[in-house]
């Protein structure tokens, strides 16, 4: 009697284990689970996905550490209610894990500033929100035009001023992606502060009016200019 190969057998529990998750997710997605629901017994699962206890059990956890399901102990698993930031958690690391074409991922990026910046100018009370930025905005210009500015000074409040904007969309999963990106470019825009402050008062300047610019937009609510605005942006951005 032959046996299987360790590794296919590995495969082919993985494989299970993704199919118990991916009937879960759906159930979720079409209504049969709803927030809030208790999940069926571990047996019901097995009866319904046809996959053993340990493949139901693994597909649970991992779907308990997504924070897509939860429990409640002494009485089970259940659907979560609220957005959790672990749940984009698994789309984000396989973004880290796959940055094989940089250019891929500034387009990513250019969507997602695009899209929050549309979804700021709809809102209705950007009064509230403007005087933090143009204070941000503020300290960053006075950092970059000091005598001796601060390469991690001048990139904490860069990344404060892009974090308050993606914080005005209210959407926090709009949030959560903006943070990645924040983290994932931190070498590039490291290298891109050094590289603008060592070139003196105009590229400084230059700088600072790219920042300038997005507040504009975003004050006057000019929602043909976003596009070119966040392009602009970038053109300091190199891998």
């Amino acid at each position: 009697m032959s046996m299987e190969h360790p590794e296919k057998q590995k495969n082919a529990v993985k494989s299970v284990v993704d199919q118990v998750m991916d009937g879960i997710i759906s159930q979720i997605i079409d209504g049969t689970l709803h927030p809030g629901d208790k999940l069926p017994t571990e047996m019901e699962l097995c009866k319904q996905f046809g996959a053993g206890r340990n493949s139901v059990r693994e597909a649970v956890k991992k779907l308990q550490a997504y924070g897509i399901l939860y429990i409640k102990r002494a009485d089970g698993t259940f659907v979560s209610e609220n957005y959790n930031q672990k749940m984009l958690d698994p789309m984000l690391y396989s973004i880290i894990l796959q940055k094989n074409s940089w250019q891929e991922f500034v387009e990513l990026r250019s969507v997602i500033d695009i899209g929050t910046l549309n979804i700021i100018i709809q809102r209705k009370d950007i009064a509230s929100f403007l005087p933090d930025l143009y204070r941000t905005f503020g300290e960053l210009s006075a950092e970059m035009h000091s005598p001796e500015p601060s390469v991690d000074k001048v990139l904490e409040l860069d990344s404060q001023f892009h974090t308050q904007i993606a914080n005005a969309a209210q959407n926090p999963m709009l949030a959560t992606i903006t943070e990645y990106i924040t983290r994932l470019t931190l070498p590039s825009r490291l290298e891109t502060t050094r590289k603008v402050l060592a070139k003196g008062e105009a590229e400084i300047e230059r700088f600072v009016e790219l920042h300038r610019q997005l507040l504009s937009v975003i004050e006057r609510r000019q929602v043909d200019e976003i596009a070119a605005t966040v392009q602009d942006h970038y053109i300091f951005w190199k891998k």
